[in-house]
């Protein structure tokens, strides 16, 4: 976080220097992928450290690089393109790397993105439910490889449709036999397992930027039909997934987003690893990811999106979610709060460094539910 303070010290004092001065202070690779103010069409790359903490990995260090394009520099409505990609070590051991890549064509009729990764994360494990306690946390190694692909094509105006597909491999080991991931007979598919799925998306999208949006609808809707194979070949079930967002513009510097988001899994049987899990960096933040799982998730937030300089913003965020096996229930909702900050370093592209912090529900006798993210872009 060091690092990420240091980059934007150096913004705000460059401002106070005259353009002759700030060329001689900060260096030109450093300039152009921070502080320059570019309205052109041109590529653009960053390179971000990485830094987050939680009681649960201590604290996490790496990189992210981020290159942005336009696939058509001549259509003013074509949505930046872009190739991201990023490592990080735990001081508990943990560690992850991803690479993604999401493509727009001319005039945004075709959309893809491929992404594939790997983890080695030792995980809090709490049980299956909206109630979990955090006594019961049970500590599991955790191996996972995933490849995700999507491709959609325009079909009317703002709708697309197209397919997802691609698989995951678990691996999962606990240490403590007594504890709640070897005794708890709501657990499935303890040792993990390989599977690979496809099926059906639909989009709607009338955003006016994809990257930092003031005004538009998004709805992406998608149900992977999931097979089993190798050693958990006898596994078949799905996901289903759908997701609203919407954007208005209280006023010039001021727009208000709205994010919803549903979970399913269908199906006879309930792997563990497939639950949808409540909390994350984008939706539910405060939250440890996994605190809360079960075979149906419902979240949603609001969010006041404040650009108080074209190089800085501000946000603040109020949330609700749960989980449940079958029954959604208003009592059992969760709430969260929060705010951030936000370093737009491509202003033509709406590019920006996000440092957020999420709060959350104190169940009794535990300490508040809360944490600290950094990363690329909004959370929605």
């Amino acid at each position: 976080m060091k690092k990420l303070l240091s980059l934007l010290i150096i913004a705000s004092l460059s401002g106070s220097f005259s353009p002759v001065q700030a060329q001689s202070i900060i260096p030109k690779f450093i300039r152009k992928m921070y502080f320059e103010k570019d309205t052109t069409k041109r590529s653009s790359f960053i390179i971000l450290p990485v830094l987050s903490s939680a009681p649960e990995t201590g604290v996490e260090v790496g990189g992210a690089s981020l290159y942005s394009y336009y696939s058509d520099t001549l259509h003013q409505g074509t949505r930046v393109s872009n190739i991201f990609a990023y490592a990080t070590i735990t001081t508990k051991g943990q560690n992850r790397i991803n690479i993604s890549t999401t493509y727009w064509s001319p005039q945004n009729k075709y959309h893809l993105f491929a992404g594939i990764g790997r983890i080695d994360f030792p995980t809090d494990f709490y049980g299956i439910g909206n109630d979990t306690r955090k006594t019961s946390a049970d500590r599991l190694g955790q191996k996972r490889y995933r490849l995700l692909l999507e491709g959609q094509k325009l079909v009317a105006k703002n709708l697309y449709m197209g397919l997802v597909a691609g698989g995951y491999k678990y691996d999962f080991t606990s240490a403590t036999p007594t504890g709640i991931f070897n005794t708890s007979l709501q657990v499935e598919d303890r040792a993990g397992g390989t599977f690979l799925f496809v099926g059906p998306s639909i989009i709607y999208d009338s955003r006016n930027n994809n990257t930092y949006t003031t005004k538009g609808v998004m709805i992406n809707a998608y149900y992977n039909i999931m097979q089993g194979v190798f050693g958990n070949n006898g596994y078949n079930g799905g996901f289903f997934n759908i997701e609203y967002s919407q954007f208005f513009p209280v006023s010039k510097k001021l727009v208000l987003g709205l994010n919803v988001q549903e979970q399913s899994l269908t199906g006879a049987r309930s792997p563990f690893y497939l639950l949808p899990q409540m909390g994350n960096d984008e939706i539910m933040r405060g939250y440890y990811e996994g605190r809360y799982r079960d075979r149906n998730l419902l979240v949603g937030q609001a969010e006041l999106r404040y650009r108080v300089t074209d190089r800085f913003g501000v946000v603040g965020f109020i949330g609700a979610g749960e989980v449940f096996h079958s029954s959604f229930t208003l009592p059992a909702l969760k709430p969260n709060a929060g705010g951030g900050l936000r370093y737009f370093f491509d202003i033509e592209k709406g590019l920006s460094v996000r440092v957020d912090y999420g709060i959350g529900q104190q169940p009794a006798g535990e300490q508040r539910a809360s944490g600290l993210y950094i990363g690329l872009g909004q959370a929605f």
